[in-house]
Order: C-alpha cells, then sequence, then structure tokens
C-alpha cells in the first residue's frame, strides 16, 4: 500500500496551470511542459495559489472566541487524523512536488533562454520549496525531504531528515533565491517572489527555529534594501482598497470577479448589520494592549475599567470594536440595558441586536472585530478581497528586534525598530515625543514590552500560534477558560447595578503579558464559556499525519 505523500511525490506533475493564485489558464502535456519561457511562467504561477500558502488560524489561540466552541488545538485533542495537520502536510508537499517537478525540467530551456532568466526562474522555484519547508519544519519538525521527482523505490527508501539538517537545506534555497531574485517588480509585471521575501522568510523561519543570529543577519539585509516602508495609517492598510502597500513584502492577490477572496466573514459581523457576531476576540486580547502611557493595564493609573477602550495604544481601537462608537452604520454598544441603538445613515432608534438582551446569541463577551473591517464586508455575500499578506516590512522590523534582543546585543538599531512600529500606530514621526517611546535596555523587560508589541501590532493576522508555540507560553496561555458576559439579567444585577460594568478593575498581567481574570469569576462577575485546554507534553509540535505513519513507515512524534 502507497501513502498519500508518496503519491504525491511519485506522480503529481504541472498538468494544471494558473495566473499566480486567481483564474487557471491552460493545459499542457508532462512530457513537454516547460520547454518554453511562457510554458515556465505558467507552471511558477501555479505554485502561487492560495490554498498552498497556509497560514496559520487564531481559532488557535487565546486571541479568539468562538462563541463555546474550541478547536482540536485549543481543546488539546490534537492527533494524526486530525483534518488540518493532514491538510498541511497534503498541500504542502503537493507545492514542493511541483516546485520540483519546474525545478527538473528547467533543463529544457537551458542553451534557450538567457542563463539570468534561468537562474532567476530557478530561484523562484526554490524559493518556493524553501517556504514550504519552512512550514513543514516549524509545525511538523521530523518530516521528509525530497528536491526532486521520485521513482516508486525511491519513494518508499525515503526517510525523516534531521530538523537541523533540514533547516540548513531551507537556507541554501533561500539563498539562492537571494543571490537570483530581483529587487523589485515594475508597476505593470506581476509580484512575484523578490529578493526581500527571500529574506523576510529566511529570517523568520531562523526566529522561529531559535537560530537568532541567522535572523538577525537576514532581517538586517532584508531592512538594508532600502525598498519597503510601513504604511503610513495602520488600520487602513487591512482593507480591500489598499493593494500592493510598500509595507507588504510578499503577499498573494485575492479577486471576488475571480473567486479568489476571504470568505467566512459573516461570522465577523454586527449582528445590527445582518451578521451573526460570533467570531470575536477574547478578553485576553482586549486586556493585552497596552495603555498610551506604554504600561500594561495593570500599571497604568490611564486605564478606565468603565471604558476599557480609553487610553490605550491605537491599535486596540483599529483591531477590536470600541463601545459606543459608530461601527458599520451602527452604534455599537453592547451594554444590556441598550435595548436600541442608533442607525447612523438614518438617525432612528433601532433594536439593539448586539445586546444580548435582545439577540441572544450576540457577541458572548460583547467584543467585535475591527481590524480591515468596513462596508465592502457587507457586499458580494460577505466575501472580501484584501490582499492575502503573508510578511510584511512590521515583522520585519520585529524579527530583528527580537533576535538582537535575545542575542543580548541591545543598542539603538534594537530601539529604533521596536519604536518605528509603535510610532506608526500613533501616526507619528519615531523621533516625535507624542507617543510612549520605548527606551528599556535591559533583556528581560525589553522581551516582555517585544512580545507584548508583536501582539498588539500582529493580532488576526496568523501569527500569534507560533509565537506562542516558540515563547513556549502556550501551555500558559491555552490552559485558562475563555470568559464572557454573564447571561443578561445577572449581567445587570451583579455588574450594571453595582458599577462594575464592564468589569470592576483592570485584571492582573503577568510576566508573559497574560491577562488572569480568574478573581472575577470567583465574584461572580463574569461567566466561563469555554475551557481551554493545551497538552505542554506534545502539542508544541504536530502530529505525523496517521497515513504516513500505517503506510509508510515514518516514526510519530513524541507522544501522539
Amino acid at each position: 500500500m502507497k501513502s498519500k505523500f508518496l503519491y504525491i511525490c511519485m506522480s503529481l506533475t504541472l498538468l494544471s496551470c494558473q495566473k499566480l493564485d486567481l483564474n487557471p489558464l491552460s493545459q499542457g502535456s508532462g512530457e513537454t511542459w516547460n520547454g518554453t519561457a511562457e510554458e515556465l511562467i505558467m507552471s511558477l504561477n501555479d505554485l502561487y495559489r492560495s490554498d498552498l500558502w497556509i497560514k496559520d488560524l487564531d481559532d488557535w489561540t487565546d486571541d479568539w472566541m468562538f462563541r463555546d466552541g474550541l478547536t482540536e488545538i485549543t481543546n488539546a485533542t490534537l492527533n494524526g487524523q486530525t483534518g488540518f495537520v493532514n491538510t498541511g502536510w497534503k498541500n504542502t508537499y503537493k507545492n514542493i512536488a511541483r516546485a520540483n517537478t519546474v525545478l527538473q525540467n528547467m533543463e529544457r530551456v537551458a542553451g534557450v533562454l538567457p542563463e539570468a532568466q534561468v537562474a532567476s526562474y530557478t530561484a523562484e522555484a526554490r524559493f518556493v520549496r524553501a517556504s514550504m519547508y519552512s512550514y513543514l519544519l516549524s509545525h511538523y519538525r521530523n518530516v521528509v525531504y525530497v528536491d526532486r521527482i521520485l521513482t516508486i523505490e525511491e519513494a518508499e527508501a525515503l526517510d525523516q531528515i534531521p530538523p537541523q539538517e533540514l533547516l540548513t537545506k531551507i537556507y541554501e534555497d533561500y539563498d539562492f533565491a537571494i543571490a537570483n531574485l530581483k529587487d523589485s517588480y515594475s508597476s505593470n509585471e506581476l509580484k512575484r517572489a523578490t529578493k526581500g521575501a527571500a529574506l523576510a522568510l529566511k529570517a523568520r523561519i531562523a526566529l522561529y527555529m531559535g537560530d537568532y543570529a541567522t535572523a538577525k543577519t537576514a532581517a538586517q539585509a532584508c531592512i538594508d534594501l532600502g525598498i519597503y516602508t510601513l504604511h503610513p495609517d495602520y488600520g487602513d492598510l487591512f482593507l480591500s482598497k489598499t493593494k500592493q502597500s510598500p509595507e507588504s513584502i510578499f503577499l498573494l492577490p485575492r479577486s471576488i470577479s475571480l473567486g479568489v477572496v476571504l470568505g467566512d466573514r459573516q461570522n465577523y459581523i454586527p449582528r445590527n448589520n445582518g451578521g451573526w457576531a460570533a467570531k470575536n476576540p477574547s478578553w485576553d486580547l482586549l486586556y493585552a494592549y497596552y495603555c498610551n502611557d506604554g504600561l500594561p493595564v495593570d500599571e497604568s493609573d490611564r486605564f478606565d475599567p468603565t471604558n476599557p477602550f480609553a487610553n490605550r495604544d491605537p491599535r486596540c481601537v483599529k483591531t477590536i470594536v470600541p463601545f459606543d462608537e459608530p461601527h458599520l452604520d451602527f452604534v455599537f454598544t453592547p451594554h444590556p440595558l441598550a435595548l436600541k441603538t442608533t442607525k447612523i445613515s438614518t438617525g432612528q432608534q433601532v433594536a439593539n441586536n448586539d445586546n444580548r438582551a435582545v439577540a441572544q446569541y450576540a457577541s458572548f463577551n460583547g467584543l467585535l472585530w475591527n481590524k480591515g473591517v468596513d462596508n465592502d464586508w457587507l457586499l458580494n455575500s460577505w466575501r472580501i478581497e484584501p490582499d492575502n499578506i503573508i510578511i510584511r516590512y512590521a515583522d520585519i522590523l520585529l524579527i530583528y528586534a527580537e533576535a538582537k534582543i535575545e542575542l543580548n546585543e541591545i543598542d539603538e538599531s534594537v530601539l529604533h525598530a521596536i519604536n518605528q512600529v509603535r510610532a506608526r500606530a500613533y501616526k507619528v514621526d519615531v523621533a516625535s515625543p507624542d507617543y510612549p517611546k520605548v527606551n528599556e535596555t535591559a533583556q528581560e523587560p525589553l522581551r516582555k514590552i517585544l512580545r507584548a508589541e508583536r501582539r498588539m501590532e500582529f493580532a488576526l493576522e496568523g501569527l500569534r500560534y507560533m509565537d506562542i508555540i516558540r515563547w513556549k507560553t502556550a501551555e500558559k496561555a491555552l490552559n485558562t477558560p475563555n470568559y464572557g458576559l454573564l447571561d443578561p439579567a445577572d449581567l445587570i444585577a451583579k455588574v450594571v447595578n453595582t458599577g462594575k460594568w464592564f468589569l470592576p478593575e483592570a485584571p492582573p498581567v503577568d510576566e508573559d503579558g497574560l491577562p488572569d481574570f480568574s478573581a472575577f469569576f470567583s465574584q461572580g462577575l463574569i461567566k466561563q464559556i469555554a475551557i481551554r485546554k493545551f497538552d505542554a507534553s506534545k502539542q508544541y509540535i504536530w502530529p505525523i499525519p496517521s497515513t504516513e505513519v500505517l503506510t509508510s513507515g515514518l516514526k510519530q512524534n513524541p507522544n501522539y
């Protein structure tokens, strides 16, 4: 019996191609395909399909609430049969096989095309292969390495490669890409992998694997290209109207007309607008944002428990909808006495369906996502088309800073990198006095600041999961309840009528930036919505898919 993985590695060829990840183009015979520049470009375009570039889900983290639902990660039931474990493995190896096919067929154009053009095409395929292996390494750790089309006999003899050896091979592919890819593309060219993208993704996998020296060097080289800048408005960066921002180092385009969209948006939309308000930011995230004096909520005298959005880092309200403010044509308020709200366009008072006293399935914790949300979300059957940003410049600045902090090479360049990101949130220049500039130079407190900065900057972008995994804080962050509001009658009696709305005070925030709400629960002021669980004995890496273990003889990861 041959497994799914072996089948992919042995037999997959580029018989179906498309322009980037958008509309299909045409098909060709595997016997003659990749014999011209046009065919090679089509094959390379096929490597950019969105479903083959897998991003982690915020569902798997402490930034998230989906009513009382949990995932296989947040309820500690992850195993080799879990759907996303198998899909991630299959699709990643599928793209590796496609890249290997392109590389192995490159000889068909050698001598026909200019040498520099062949090198550029080769670099692009190796960039994709390195990126796919980076995902496998960071998530599954003990995987199989394939760099060519295999015979049945070769496939059957495959074994897992040591992680450090695989990391070396990833670096080799990225380094070739760095040496041979373009710095940028003109406005009338398709935006493909670039030197900066290879440097950025090399820096990211180096950081994930704890190779801080390589992460620092690659991030610095990406910065030194002088190509990328922070988008001037943090909130606008994530809107559908913002295309090809100079902050985006590597992205995949989306298009409603071509059917490549960000779906499932109705779960994020307020009920007043016809949405379900079911997928929401957690209280853990809300209270992790610093106040605008640069201090955590439990240390700042600016924090107002009756209005948890006041005096906060600007990214807080750009990410989470503030109370009693306009949002998608309605004033949003989850207050249990606010049975009506204002429809902005008409000025009329209407039923407040985002109050659980009116609609029982309104947000269970009173919070809604704001990041990237605009009126476009209400069109096209809840499908939207913002750029699918794989990595952006703010990440590179913070990767550089974190690598230097972990190496204990703290200097002005570290503070400057963090302060650039923070100043942009306040819409001021990094030299301005009008934001809470970071001046700390001791390693441990600066590490805490850096980690908080990443959480504030990258919420709802799929980066939190690997952060808590590599920092080994998932066992704390995900072994706590997801809290929410009491049922309306109790909420009015125990919280509103006693002057304790929204919460009576700031929750304590520990050294890992994790708020603790247990005292409020003990006082009967909040409700446990779901009990998250995380098994630290195994969940810091994923299991190998069961089919691979059973049919290919691959060794399962520990404790699965």
